[in-house]
C-alpha cells in the first residue's frame, strides 16, 4: 500500500541521521525526545523499512535507512527550491543579488532600481563556495562571484579579470617587492582548501612547468588565510579586490606576475528569463566591467 511522505518527518529523520543520537536530534528540533521517536516509527511504517537503530553508543543507519538518506535531503532541498520558485513567480518585482567578498554589486543595483523603480532589488553576501548553491536553491537570482565553481545548470558571463596577488607578512623577504614571479615562491607553502578545485587554481598546482605546489596548513577561509600569513606558516594567493577587502595590519600584499587572473563573473539560472533577471544581466555588464 502506497502512501505519501510528511516531509516534516522525513526532516526529523535526517536530524537524527545527523546527529546520531535522538536527544541531541530532539533537542536541536525543540521536540520532546519521545514524540521524535514516535514520529521516526511513523515514517518507518510509511516507508515500510526499518531505518534506525538505537544502540549503547548511539543511534546508527540501518542498510535501508544508510539507502534513504540522500534521497530524503535531496527531497527536502527540492521541496526547499520548488517554494522559493514559486514565490518567484508570484512575486515577479522582487529580485535578490548575491556577492562575494570584495566585489561591489552597488553600480548594477543602483542602475537596476533607477530602470525598475517599483521592483525590490535586494542584495546578500554569500561566502566563496555558496554562489551555485545558492542560485539553485533560489536563494539568490543573480550572483557575482569569482570562478573557479561548478556552472551546470548555470548561465554564467564573465563580467571582468582580476589579478591576483601574493600575501606576506610583513617581515618576509619578499614584502616591499614591486612584483613577484612563481619562481620567487617556489618552496613556499600556501595554504590549501578542502574544494580540489579551488585548491588547484589557488596554489596554483601544478605550476607551470609540472612542479607541484608546496602544501601549507588548511584554510576554510580568507580569515584562516590570513591567520596563517601573519603567523608565518605559510604565504597565501588572494584576488586583488578580496585583499583590499581583507588585508590586515601585519601582512602586506604583492603583485604576482606570469599567472592567470581570476575571473569576476555573473551568474543566473540557465533558465531564468525574468524580466528583473535579464535587466540585471544588462546592468551587470554595463556598470561591472574595469
Amino acid at each position: 500500500m502506497e502512501h505519501d511522505l510528511d516531509l516534516r518527518l522525513v526532516r526529523y529523520f535526517t536530524v537524527v541521521a545527523e546527529h546520531r543520537h535522538f536527544g541531541r536530534a530532539a533537542e536541536s528540533l525543540r521536540i520532546a525526545q519521545p514524540s521524535l521517536s514516535r514520529q521516526i516509527r511513523r515514517l518507518e511504517e510509511c516507508v515500510g523499512a526499518r531505518l534506525l537503530d538505537r544502540t549503547p553508543r548511539g543511534t546508527e543507519l540501518t542498510e535501508a535507512g544508510t539507502a534513504f538518506l540522500p534521497l530524503a535531503t535531496a527531497l527536502l532541498s527540492d521541496a526547499k527550491a520548488a517554494a522559493a520558485r514559486a514565490r518567484s513567480v508570484a512575486e515577479p518585482r522582487i529580485i535578490t543579488i548575491g556577492f562575494t567578498a570584495g566585489i561591489s554589486v552597488t553600480p548594477a543595483v543602483s542602475a537596476l532600481r533607477r530602470r525598475h523603480p517599483h521592483a525590490e532589488v535586494r542584495t546578500t553576501f554569500l561566502a566563496w563556495h555558496e554562489p551555485r548553491e545558492a542560485l539553485l536553491e533560489h536563494r539568490v537570482d543573480a550572483a557575482v562571484a569569482r570562478l573557479p565553481f561548478a556552472t551546470d545548470r548555470l548561465q554564467v558571463t564573465v563580467l571582468y579579470d582580476e589579478p591576483r596577488v601574493l600575501l606576506v607578512p610583513l617581515d618576509h623577504c619578499l614584502a616591499g617587492k614591486e612584483m613577484v614571479t612563481l619562481d620567487d615562491i617556489v618552496n613556499e607553502p600556501i595554504p590549501r582548501h578542502h574544494n580540489e578545485e579551488w585548491d588547484a587554481f589557488w596554489r596554483i598546482d601544478p605550476r607551470p612547468d609540472g612542479r607541484r605546489a608546496p602544501e601549507g596548513p588548511l584554510a576554510e577561509s580568507i580569515e584562516d588565510k590570513l591567520e596563517l600569513v601573519a603567523g608565518g606558516q605559510a604565504v597565501g594567493i588572494l584576488p586583488a579586490g578580496a585583499a583590499a577587502t581583507y588585508i590586515r595590519e601585519d601582512v602586506t600584499t604583492v603583485p604576482l606576475d606570469g599567472v592567470e587572473p581570476c575571473h569576476v563573473v555573473l551568474a543566473t539560472r540557465a533558465k531564468d528569463r525574468g524580466e528583473l533577471v535579464s535587466a540585471f544581466g544588462v546592468a551587470a555588464r554595463g556598470h561591472l566591467r574595469r
